[in-house]
């Protein structure tokens, strides 16, 4: 039987998938940062179920403390035997270290490294692998120490912002290749098409507005990449830097392969690329939910080769959007796309000020391939300093959005 990941996913086939019960439950990771909040980072599961009496609330707070030899941990997946292996990002004093850990997938106990420690690549953020191709992809993300300070144009040329992609043997936890994606480049997002005998998928770059392809070339286990998409920077005044990048921080694919979902948080849009030629993705929607770039504020855009004019504020149920398009999370039946506006708390303070007062929110956007993705819900997930019990509203009428 053609099993989809199998064991992490109950489904016997990828198409099976699109035919699972609407998600009840999201789980938001919540930060204070640098925020001014001495609280506890902690985690927040919120109530997707429109029929439930806790619809749109948070239900359960867990406090995430991690305890390790590496002190920066990052994006988790199980892998194939239950276990749960953890990307890294930096050692205990903030300098850039990659790598993994690995977490007993019933108890959670730390079981050690997942890779030798000679091979920990200088820096780490996110990573997915084919199993069926035995194969780990992981990109490099940025060093933790300097980037909590916030973003410096300075740092730029000095290594703080990757550049590597890295392909790992996934039975033999060694690395076999790696790409220079260019410097300052920044690669972040790592998704491998949901079909399990695909080999292929993508990265996005954060700092370059690159999204590369990577895939498994004729020569036997060698793999290759290839830019296929180039959001181009904006000519902007007013801002930290005369040229503003798009800042390419998530990307989603569907479950059926036919869409790809980027968000780019400093021009605060997200667009839906068509995936029907895997290695010429094309651009068919695009909505902005917020970003840097929008009429009336401190940023005016000298030169865009895309948009004739500046996108209009977001206002979602008499609440204005700050902040940028951070995080998404694509529904089994892709009709509902999550969406969240905190990127990390220093950044957040010095691109967003707003979003540090009014706090962040969740939208939920029903894409559509003809009309762009219209925003449909909006979570206000402001917390209360001393109790992690976040009111989140949502709105009844959609606010369309089109092309």
């Amino acid at each position: 039987m053609d099993r989809c990941r199998a064991p992490c996913y109950e489904y016997p086939s990828c198409p099976d998938v699109l035919k699972a019960p609407r998600e009840e439950v999201a789980y938001v990771t919540c930060t204070y940062r640098s925020t001014g909040i001495e609280q506890p980072d902690f985690l927040a599961t919120v109530d997707l179920n429109p029929r439930s009496c806790h619809y749109g609330q948070m239900i359960e707070p867990v406090d995430v403390f991690w305890k390790c030899n590496k002190g920066y941990l990052s994006v988790t997946h199980p892998l194939p035997n239950g276990d749960v292996l953890v990307a890294n990002m930096g050692d205990a004093a903030g300098h850039g270290k990659g790598g993994f850990v690995v977490l007993d997938g019933e108890t959670f106990e730390l079981k050690g490294n997942w890779e030798n420690e000679c091979e920990a690549p200088p820096t780490g953020h996110d990573f997915w692998y084919q199993a069926r191709h035995n194969v780990l992809v992981s990109s490099a993300g940025m060093v933790p120490r300097v980037a909590g300070r916030g973003f410096n144009p300075d740092d730029l040329k000095k290594g703080v912002f990757g550049r590597r992609l890295n392909v790992w043997n996934l039975s033999c936890r060694s690395l076999t290749q790696c790409f220079d994606l260019g410097e300052d480049s920044l690669p972040m997002t790592v998704r491998f098409l949901h079909n399990p005998e695909a080999a292929e998928g993508y990265v996005g770059c954060a700092l370059s507005g690159a999204i590369f392809r990577f895939y498994k070339s004729c020569e036997r286990d060698n793999w290759a990449v290839e830019e296929v998409i180039r959001i181009p920077a904006k000519d902007v005044s007013g801002w930290i830097m005369p040229k503003m990048p798009a800042f390419i921080v998530d990307l989603v694919i569907s479950q059926d392969d036919r869409f790809l979902y980027v968000c780019n948080w400093l021009h605060g849009d997200i667009r839906q690329y068509e995936l029907s030629r895997s290695c010429k993705p094309r651009l068919v929607g695009q909505v902005f939910v917020g970003g840097s770039i929008l009429r009336g504020g401190p940023v005016t855009v000298c030169r865009d080769e895309e948009l004739k004019c500046q996108p209009e504020p977001l206002v979602v149920k008499c609440k204005r959007v700050y902040g940028g398009p951070a995080a998404l999370q694509l529904s089994l039946d892709g009709k509902r796309l999550y969406v969240t506006n905190s990127f990390y708390s220093t950044w957040d303070r010095q691109f967003y000020p707003s979003l540090i007062k009014e706090g962040s929110v969740m939208l939920q956007l029903v894409p559509h391939v003809r009309h762009g993705q219209p925003v449909d819900h909006l979570w206000d997930i402001t917390s209360p300093v001393g109790h992690h019990l976040w009111d989140i509203t949502c709105g009844t009428s959609p606010v369309e959005h089109h092309l």
